[in-house]
């Protein structure tokens, strides 16, 4: 965003892209082995054209994410996505290549903010009721922000908005934000969903009656919640105006084969699946899949206690001695791109095109030059310290497994002994400073700073332990960073942002391998849908085809 002169007005762009892609509308799914009722003349595509004449404004989506949770303060609706819920802001996506905008949602207007970024004072929309009837006004926004900073909270996200110093309601219909240092990227945390202020209650956000009985503003509300089904019904009063899907059900199917199952059965209207399963209903009659670009990554974090991983050479070495295009095309089926920073192509000017090449031949001159010798058994060792360490993964993810053991092949190749482990994250956070993690990151990606800062930056103090785990980086680096997130003028902070990563490529402190595509799967019909947006890490179906279903048009 560009400064001007005090007070000035964050620009808003707003971009649409008409897209006539379709998704089917189907009845709630039938437990398993239940016949399906015969359509015409008794085919697949006969039961479908029933369904829909029936139900012509009903949605049924399998989930992989567990029903439930839908507290503002856990995190639930912190960009903007939400079909509860709306933020101050919300997003305006072109298409899924570029970062989307942000546009007034709750607010009327863009944000007023002054010459150093610590002051942003926001109009609020009049005439917005929650789903209870009350009214929306600026109390309900600062008890929002407030809870997410209360401690007492133990907000899930509280941390991403440390650089809040206060905020006050300035009218009934006006909030100031006051930082406690300039952010140039505070926009972004202008997303955040707004819930009625009366539901807040004292102690732990995890214990709110939010999580199970949200009320919001959103364009749906909440009618019926199991821990097998959610179902949405659309809210007729919304001030965006009422959304033609009348009814949204989402069904908790964790397990990736059973979702792909119940699709392949006509059973769900779609959901989102690995990419390899997902390419399997690419020639499906009556069916699409759809790859969403995303911020999301997944890499390799390196133990802080590793005398190899402590080695500059050695962290180089093993970036060079992935095959990340392997890694795309066959464990991803094509549908990514190869990362060597977390910072991908849709920063614009503050993509630096750098890249690791795939080299064992330099890998092996460097573990060479740095005194990591082979031995008998093609293991490199220092004197007593073995080249190598344990990648730990999350068991329920067949993506982050398949990626871990390639990477451990790709070591192999080079000398380098790494050994994989199935954990929970509760048992890798435990044996944090001992083991490499396959992770996953680009929670926030509307905001660079958000999708770089914690994974590059050395730790600091409230850091989760997620941020580079490994605490490797550089004083340059950190000063970098630190100097981007403050600067105002948008060709310094692109500057910034290159320079961390060049900097970055010199000393890595990770293996970053790929930016994941996102990939859905769903039924053909007549929905008219939007353009697609750049996804974050989550990827369940709040995205997706269904980011923007209130929108959806016959």
């Amino acid at each position: 965003m560009s400064v001007s002169h005090s007070p000035r007005v964050v620009p808003v762009l707003v971009g649409a892209l008409a897209a006539g892609l379709a998704l089917a509308a189907c009845s709630v799914p039938a437990p398993p082995g239940t016949p399906r009722a015969p359509g015409a003349g008794g085919t697949a595509e006969g039961a479908r054209a029933a369904s829909v004449a029936a139900h012509p404004s009903e949605l049924v989506l399998g989930d992989a994410q567990e029903l439930g949770g839908y507290n503002p303060i856990r995190g639930y609706g912190e960009l903007g996505v939400s079909q509860l819920y709306d933020g101050l802001l919300r997003l305006r996506s072109r298409d899924d290549a570029t970062l989307p905008t942000l546009e007034p949602a709750l607010a009327a207007a863009p944000p007023k903010v002054n010459a150093d970024s610590t002051i942003w004072d926001v109009t609020l929309r009049d005439g917005v009721t929650f789903h209870d009837g009350s009214k929306f006004d600026a109390q309900d926004v600062v008890a929002t922000y407030r809870a997410v900073l209360d401690p007492a909270s133990a907000s899930d996200i509280a941390s991403s908005f440390a650089m809040i110093d206060k905020v006050d309601a300035t009218s009934r219909n006006s909030v100031r934000f006051t930082l406690k240092y300039p952010y140039v990227d505070f926009a972004a945390r202008l997303l955040l969903s707004i819930a009625a202020s009366e539901k807040f209650t004292p102690g732990p956000a995890e214990k709110s009656t939010l999580n199970r009985a949200p009320v919001g503003t959103g364009p749906y509300a909440l009618a019926e919640l199991t821990p097998e089904r959610a179902v949405f019904a659309a809210n007729e009063s919304y001030w965006g105006g009422a959304p033609q899907v009348k009814k949204l059900t989402t069904v908790y199917l964790p397990d990736d084969n059973s979702r792909a199952q119940r699709m392949a059965a006509g059973e769900i209207d779609g959901t989102n699946l690995p990419p390899a399963l997902a390419a399997t209903f690419a020639s499906t009659p009556g069916m699409r899949v759809d790859a969403v670009q995303s911020a999301d990554w997944r890499g390799v974090s390196l133990p802080a206690n590793s005398a190899f991983a402590k080695d500059p050479a050695a962290r180089i070495a093993l970036n060079l001695a992935a095959d990340r295009s392997t890694m795309v095309t066959k464990i991803l089926a094509g549908h990514g791109r190869i990362a060597a920073t977390p910072v991908s192509s849709v920063y614009g000017a503050a993509y630096a095109e750098q890249v690791f090449p795939h080299d064992l031949q330099r890998a092996q001159t460097l573990l060479d030059a740095a005194g990591w010798a082979p031995g008998g058994d093609g293991i490199r060792r220092k004197g007593a310290e073995v080249a190598g360490f344990t990648i730990a993964y999350n068991p329920t993810d067949t993506l982050r497994r398949d990626l871990a053991t390639a990477f451990a092949a790709d070591a192999k190749k080079v000398g380098v002994d790494v050994r994989l482990e199935a954990l929970t994250f509760d048992q890798i956070e435990a044996r944090i400073g001992d083991l490499g993690v396959l992770l996953g990151g680009g929670d926030k990606p509307y905001s660079i700073d958000t999708q770089v800062f914690g994974a590059l930056h050395t730790k600091v103090s409230g850091a989760s332990p997620w941020d580079n785990p490994g605490g490797f980086g550089t004083p340059a680096r950190d000063a970098a960073l630190e100097r981007a997130r403050r600067t105002a003028d948008p060709a310094a902070r692109a500057a910034d942002y290159r320079d961390v990563q060049k900097d970055y490529l010199r000393d890595p402190s990770a293996v970053y391998l790929v930016f994941l595509d996102h990939t859905h799967v769903s039924k053909t019909d007549g929905w008219q849908r939007g353009p697609r947006v750049v996804e974050p890490h989550a990827h369940g179906v709040a995205w997706g085809p269904w980011w923007d279903l209130a929108a959806w048009k016959r």
